[in-house]
């Protein structure tokens, strides 16, 4: 992540050098988790140039999470979207990973965090692959997790909160210490649940299938885009609790995610994935995604923010002929 290309951040309503983007040792988000957040991709697409996928749904989420949490944001969703707009071109980027953080700050620690302000940060930064650029075609060795996600009713899945990913991290590290790319969590009654950031699709005898929101899954924006496209594509597609022994016998099994975008499993704990490489419904989903990403495509579900809407509208008009 080359941090190092990022000039500027936003935080509460202004533009701020990336050096001086600083919060005080005794922020309560630093000490209790209180954030909830997004990750959201700009690309660099053929007709609009840098635009940002599906704005509308990662703020309306982010919204949601803090509802949730009982937190006001001080800046109505407009406001929220246009400074997304703004980091980008401001840092000049063509392609990024955003990151808008709602957060606790500084006033006084303690449990209860009424008297803490709501802090609102943005920033941007370059990111690759999230598993490896090969990992897109070669697929990625996973393991189930001997950590189970949140059971019900103790931390709320649907809410993207920091402190949520501490059990991201135990997964991630885990699979690490054993050699393994990423882990497959359960949930509290041992059906699939999610990876450690991503959301995990399943395909037997041509059927799609994908762990439902009671699996203490995070409602995961990718997994709706690819739902979608599956299913235009002409491929069922079901929300259905997916029992573990499921992978060891599943035809294909691919993550999707923000981070990882479309990326297929080639083996789970040690036991090959169908043919042990990317099957032919991964590929032909991550070719009509990653060709609407690029803008190979015509946005036809109006999923893009362009950051630079007068250099859309510029490309939308036809071009001059001299006489």
């Amino acid at each position: 992540m080359p941090f190092e290309e990022v000039k500027k951040v936003w935080m509460n309503g202004r533009l701020v050098d990336f050096a001086d983007a600083k919060i005080h040792v005794f922020t309560h988000a630093l000490h209790y988790g209180s954030g909830l957040f997004e990750g959201i991709r700009c690309y660099d697409t053929r007709n609009q140039g840098p635009a940002i996928f599906r704005l509308d749904d990662h703020i309306r989420r982010l919204y949601d999470s803090c509802r949730i949490y009982r937190m006001e944001v001080p800046y109505t969703p407009d406001e929220f979207k246009k400074a997304c707009v703004d980091i980008v071109s401001a840092n000049h980027f063509d392609d990024c990973y955003l990151r808008p953080v709602v957060y606790r700050g500084f006033h006084s620690l303690g449990v209860f965090p009424a008297a803490c302000p709501v802090d609102v940060v943005i920033g941007a930064w370059h990111w690759g692959k999230y598993l490896g650029p090969e990992a897109i075609e070669q697929g990625v060795d996973v393991r189930v997790s001997s950590w189970n996600r949140m059971a019900p009713n103790t931390f709320p899945a649907l809410a993207k909160a920091t402190g949520n990913y501490m059990n991201s991290i135990l997964i991630r590290q885990e699979a690490a210490a054993d050699g393994y790319a990423e882990g497959i969590a359960l949930d509290v009654n041992g059906y699939v649940s999610e990876g450690s950031g991503e959301n995990v699709f399943v395909v037997r005898d041509g059927k799609i299938m994908t762990p439902p929101l009671g699996a203490s899954i995070l409602a995961g924006i990718t997994r709706a885009s690819v739902v979608t496209i599956a299913r235009e594509l002409g491929f069922e597609v079901v929300e259905s609790l997916i029992p573990r022994e499921l992978l060891y016998v599943a035809d294909e099994v691919f993550f999707t995610g923000t981070a990882a975008e479309v990326t297929p499993v080639r083996s789970i704990d040690r036991v090959p994935v169908g043919n042990g490489r990317r099957g032919p419904i991964t590929e032909r989903i991550q070719k009509e995604f990653f060709d609407y990403i690029a803008g190979v495509i015509p946005d036809r579900y109006h999923w893009f923010t362009p950051v630079y809407a007068e250099r859309t509208e510029t490309l939308r008009q036809p071009a001059l002929v001299a006489s």
